[in-house]
């Protein structure tokens, strides 16, 4: 039987600010983007993602994966945005069983609108609380945690 590794006095601090800063930012970010765009977080990234894409469209089950949701929640989040006319879905030509999201040009309007408000909010409630070589190491130690369970949660 193996014995819980507790964690220490430094693991712990580590622990707990991390979750005390992932939910603050997470909030204050929610809350600029309701309050300036009338977008939910989730919206904002499926807006960000589709407008990268080749002719701003992708299949809904690969935009799933980029934003690591469901692919439930993916739908129902689309379905919002498809209802204010900003995103619509089509078939995939090479796919019968395949779905498309793509951005409108209502939804890449809203976003040019939207991102200059929500990078500011970034920087306020993130960036700009960091020393440069902070950002490095929290940069390269969330890359590497990210990493590590994108491998474990890769099917095979």
């Amino acid at each position: 039987m193996n014995e819980t590794r507790w964690l220490d006095e430094r693991e712990m601090a580590a622990w707990e600010g991390f979750l005390q800063a992932s939910n603050r930012v997470a909030r204050h970010l929610e809350q600029q983007l309701r309050d300036e765009a009338g977008l939910s977080h989730p919206q904002y990234e499926i807006l960000v993602r589709l407008e990268a894409c080749p002719h701003g469209e992708i299949r809904m089950t690969e935009l799933a994966d980029l934003l690591i949701t469901s692919k439930s929640g993916l739908t129902y989040q689309v379905g919002q945005l498809e209802r204010r006319g900003l995103v619509r879905r089509r078939s995939c030509p090479t796919d019968v069983r395949g779905v498309l999201a793509v951005i409108t040009d209502e939804g890449r309007r809203v976003l040019r609108e939207a991102a200059p408000g929500h990078v500011a909010a970034v920087r306020a409630s993130l960036i700009d609380l960091l020393e440069p070589e902070e950002l490095e190491v929290l940069a390269g130690a969330l890359g590497r945690v990210g990493r590590r369970l994108a491998i474990d949660r890769a099917p095979g």
